[in-house]
């Protein structure tokens, strides 16, 4: 178990693959935890040091009191790579996770050499909704929403099958700090200026089903960094890494290769 103290909070985080390998990092979604990605590690190349985290408010992370901002949550991550001397590293950010990406290319492009914008946006969703959503989880909980949560995640199929239960139930135990919380960061994040600033390898993935980011949205965002490419999975919902976990390993190490971070 890895915590990182950065002073103000402590992040919990987890090393895979190869000590000695060049970097991946992976930032987590709204209501998920490091464990989002569990399927992809053992898919992808060798010669890779994987670093994932719990986002603050999620997991075994700290929670501090809500809102959070967004230049709080790219803090988090600019902190934690610095503390492990991360640098030139590729991001795999989804949904919020790639808003952080976003946010973090802009400020420190010098930590990265790769982006892969998974399910996100430039914006998602507008302040009203947000606000909306922020007073539900109030009054009632995560579990008022939970149910149209994970129609947006996951298509039909896979609501089906028993492991979208144990989904569910990281979603509700979600602290409702790191839950609102973020949502305050989502609410106020716009970056379609920044994002078409910046000049690097971008692959956008989007799914088929997502009713949160539809592939529309993805593509828009990752057509705004000139030279980027665009994988859609079908079949899949907003974590398609959960429900069509070899696609997203075939894409995502098309990617590496492609740019040269691992060996072809």
């Amino acid at each position: 178990m890895l915590m990182a103290d950065l002073g103000d909070i402590r992040l919990h985080y987890q090393l895979d693959g190869d000590p000695d390998g060049v970097p991946l990092v992976f930032a987590n979604s709204l209501g998920t935890d490091l464990r989002l990605w569990d399927k992809i590690i053992p898919l992808l190349p060798e010669g890779l040091r994987i670093l994932r985290y719990d986002m603050r408010g999620h997991g075994l992370s700290d929670a501090p009191p809500a809102p959070y901002t967004m230049g709080a949550l790219v803090r988090d991550l600019e902190r934690l790579m610095d503390h492990l001397e991360i640098r030139d590293a590729v991001l795999v950010g989804l949904s919020i996770g790639g808003q952080v990406a976003q946010g973090l290319a802009v400020k420190r492009l010098d930590l990265l050499r790769g982006l892969v914008l998974s399910n996100t946006a430039a914006k998602i969703g507008t302040k009203d909704a947000w606000q909306e959503r922020i007073d539900t989880v109030r009054a009632g909980g995560i579990e008022a929403l939970a149910d149209g949560v994970i129609e947006r995640w996951f298509p039909a199929a896979f609501r089906a099958t028993p492991e979208c239960h144990a989904w569910r139930a990281m979603l509700v135990r979600t602290t409702l700090d790191g839950y609102a919380g973020c949502i305050a960061a989502l609410a106020g994040a716009d970056f379609y200026v920044t994002t078409a600033s910046l000049r690097l390898p971008v692959l956008g993935i989007a799914a088929s089903e997502d009713g949160s980011t539809p592939p529309d949205m993805v593509r828009e965002t990752t057509d705004l960094v000139p030279g980027s490419k665009f994988a859609l999975i079908r079949d899949a919902g907003h974590l398609p890494c959960i429900d069509q976990p070899v696609a997203y390993a075939e894409h995502l190490s098309r990617f590496l290769r492609g740019i040269g971070h691992v060996q072809a």
